[in-house]
């Protein structure tokens, strides 16, 4: 077995060990985020219903034209504006932090951070 996917594989080990207690519902969804090589991706999401209420990401249209690059922090930090203001939009000012397995560290803290800065509370 490779080192990548021995870290995949403990990735989400802790993913499904953390999704055991986080669950979103209608008045507090769950803000799921995923880190990859090059981007970072976040969705707000009500479990109860099944349905994505927000998402933003490195690829987003409105991050496509800014020299945003979804491999560092100030990509992340981008991400993490974007979400909040999508989720103020939508009426959603408190959520879940889910993981998603990744350390709180880095990129993900760096969307964590601007996210509370635009407004979320978690």
């Amino acid at each position: 077995m490779s080192h990548t996917s021995q870290k995949v594989l403990g990735r989400l080990r802790r993913k499904k060990h953390i999704r055991k207690t986080i669950i979103g519902s209608a008045e507090r969804p769950r803000l799921c985020i995923f880190r990859s090589g090059k981007h970072i991706y976040a969705q707000i999401i009500d479990d109860e219903a099944g349905h994505t209420l927000a998402s933003a990401s490195s690829l987003s249209p409105e991050l496509r034209g800014s020299d945003v690059d979804g491999g560092n922090k100030d990509g992340a930090s981008a991400v993490g504006k974007l979400i909040g203001a999508k989720a103020l939009e939508a009426q959603i000012t408190t959520v879940v932090f889910d993981r998603n397995g990744f350390r709180y560290h880095g990129r993900v803290a760096a969307l964590a951070d601007a996210a509370r800065e635009a407004g979320l509370q978690f």
